[in-house]
């Protein structure tokens, strides 16, 4: 079977959908407040809504279907019909009569939520995004819309098991999400552009399956079929970074992840990864990352126990 490169990353970053609140209203409304979280998204579940924010020239007119993703944003208004138009507050109850009474063929509704990442993963998420990226339905077959009311229809009903359903059909709306973005070309340089860029794809299998190996330019260039030169322009230019910097920048995601979640050795790690020694891999790790491996261990494993252990979306 052939890899599947996106379900791997998402896994080692831990990326995560969660839906924070929403408005249903009808008529003249606008609403408006800060943004605390890297990235956000606004998905258009009924009628239609303009999104501003700062940072942009235009706003962003969203129609049924539609999702907008804010990345690095401090602040989002929405607005929709005519003036005058009434204030209206975002409530994270969905259970609200505004909600549950809210009827699809004549309320504008909104549902808002963040997309979460581990440390790990935040950085690679944020370089393969612009300030705002609007995804559109592309036709019948496009499964984000599904994927959009059955999260609504969820959080709505406050069925027996609702919190758990919720948390389900929000990490499969963000997959759609996920997907109908990289289907919508070209993608910026970065880690989602690489992960679907089927020339490298021969090159990026050999670093994800053996990143312990010390590769060279060429071996990486003949497995993708090119010349050196043209490999080496090509991966930078999906990348964003030079084939071997992403080597050692993935080694360094295996690596937090094996000390988040596994007792191994430094040194056994280093050796793993391909580095000749601990001292090398504690510099490497010190660079990316910030800190020391034992370090990071010891703080990711403080954070989980400080962690609350009953949440809720």
């Amino acid at each position: 079977m052939t890899p599947d490169r996106l379900s791997e990353a998402l896994d080692l970053v831990e990326v995560r959908g969660v839906l924070t609140g929403g408005i249903a209203a009808r008529g003249g409304w606008r609403g408006h407040g800060p943004l605390s979280d890297p990235v956000k998204f606004f998905a258009l579940v009924s009628g239609r809504a303009r999104l501003t924010t700062d940072g942009i020239d235009e706003p962003v007119d969203l129609a049924a279907g539609d999702v907008a993703i804010l990345t690095g944003r401090s602040w989002v208004a929405l607005e929709a019909g005519a003036e005058p138009r009434r204030e209206v507050q975002p409530e994270s109850d969905f259970s609200t009569d505004r909600f549950a009474h809210s009827d699809r063929r004549t309320d504008d509704i909104v549902i808002g939520g963040c997309i979460n990442l581990n440390e790990a993963g935040r950085t690679l998420l944020l370089e393969s995004l612009p300030p705002l990226a609007h995804i559109r339905p592309s036709g019948a077959d496009d499964r984000l819309p599904a994927a959009l009311l059955r999260l609504f229809d969820e959080a709505t009903a406050q069925r027996p098991g609702s919190a758990f359903a919720i948390r389900q059909h929000g990490q499969l709306f963000l997959l759609e999400l996920l997907r109908s973005y990289v289907d919508r070309r070209p993608l910026p340089s970065g880690w989602l552009r690489l992960l679907v860029d089927e020339r490298l794809r021969p090159a990026l299998d050999l670093l994800h399956d053996h990143p312990g190996r010390p590769w060279e330019l060429e071996e990486l260039a003949r497995a993708a079929a090119m010349s050196r030169t043209t490999f080496a322009e090509r991966f930078r230019e999906a990348a964003g970074v030079p084939p071997l910097t992403y080597l050692g920048r993935w080694r360094m995601l295996l690596a937090q992840r094996a000390l988040r979640n596994g007792d191994a050795r430094v040194a056994a790690l280093a050796e793993e990864l391909g580095y000749g020694s601990e001292s090398a891999f504690s510099t490497a790790f010190k660079r990316i990352v910030g800190e020391s491996p034992l370090r990071y261990r010891t703080r990711m494993r403080q954070a989980t126990l400080d962690r609350p252990r009953n949440t809720t979306p």
